[in-house]
């Protein structure tokens, strides 16, 4: 691993984490791509003239994040790194491949229902009228990343299976000439149900963030209404803030 990293022992930060944030930094910037060995450790406390239990808690606490991973026989491996995704109008599909996080879905239910209160009063629809619900796991490298429950008014857009498996729902829309102008949306977090958390490959009341968003068009239409789950482990929202003067 030819990687440049150094440790100031006169800093009042520990230096298992500097070590562990030069580490996240290099893959967050692909620098350490995923599939690559971190090397042993032993070798990397000697390089950096540290002991083997900083060393050791280092790489721990990268596991614990899911960016790294022990494999018997094989050594430390990065995964990869966790998307962040800016809070702007854009689709999970599209923040993935911008990532270079190779995104593919899994299309659970695709079918219309009964529009739930809640529902209804999103998408300005008469409650118990038709609604289409989607379903979908997303996933990065394989592994599931989120769980998306999308609804949409009926005859909005063909909704075919395999154009969900193939692409994002914003990337229909748009092929559809439907023109995406804002959103309200909130972020929160909770617990995993017992089947939340075996579709996510989670264990069950394991911390999970949520987003609830409704999408309009440009006409003031309400057109999606989402409540999507995600693992913290492998995701995160990122804000850029403002001062006023």
């Amino acid at each position: 691993m030819s990687l440049e990293l150094r440790v100031d022992r006169n800093s009042p930060v520990p230096l298992y984490f500097q070590l562990a944030q030069q580490l996240e930094a290099a893959i967050e910037r692909g620098v350490l791509t995923p599939g690559s060995l971190l090397g042993n450790e032993i070798e990397l406390a000697a390089r950096l003239g540290l002991s083997r239990p900083t060393v050791r808690q280092a790489i721990q606490s990268l596991v614990d994040k899911g960016l790294l991973v022990r494999r018997r026989g094989v050594g430390t491996q990065v995964v990869h790194s966790r998307v962040k995704r800016p809070l702007e109008l854009s689709s999970l599909y599209d923040d993935l491949e911008a990532a270079g996080q190779r995104p593919a879905t899994t299309v659970l239910v695709n079918t219309l229902v009964p529009a739930s209160a809640e529902v209804a009063a999103a998408l300005g629809l008469g409650e118990g009228g038709d609604v289409h619900r989607v379903e979908r796991l997303r996933l990065a490298h394989g592994e599931p990343i989120a769980y998306l429950v999308n609804f949409l008014p009926p005859g909005l857009l063909d909704l075919d299976t395999a154009h969900l498996r193939a692409t994002g729902l914003y990337r229909l829309m748009r092929s559809a000439g439907i023109t995406l102008h804002s959103a309200r949306q909130s972020i929160g977090a909770r617990a995993a149900t017992c089947a939340e958390a075996e579709r996510l490959g989670e264990k069950e009341g394991a911390p999970l963030l949520t987003m609830e968003r409704t999408t309009f068009d440009d006409t003031g239409r309400a057109v999606e209404f989402g409540t999507h789950l995600y693992r913290p482990s492998r995701y995160s929202f990122e804000f850029q803030l403002l001062v006023r003067s």
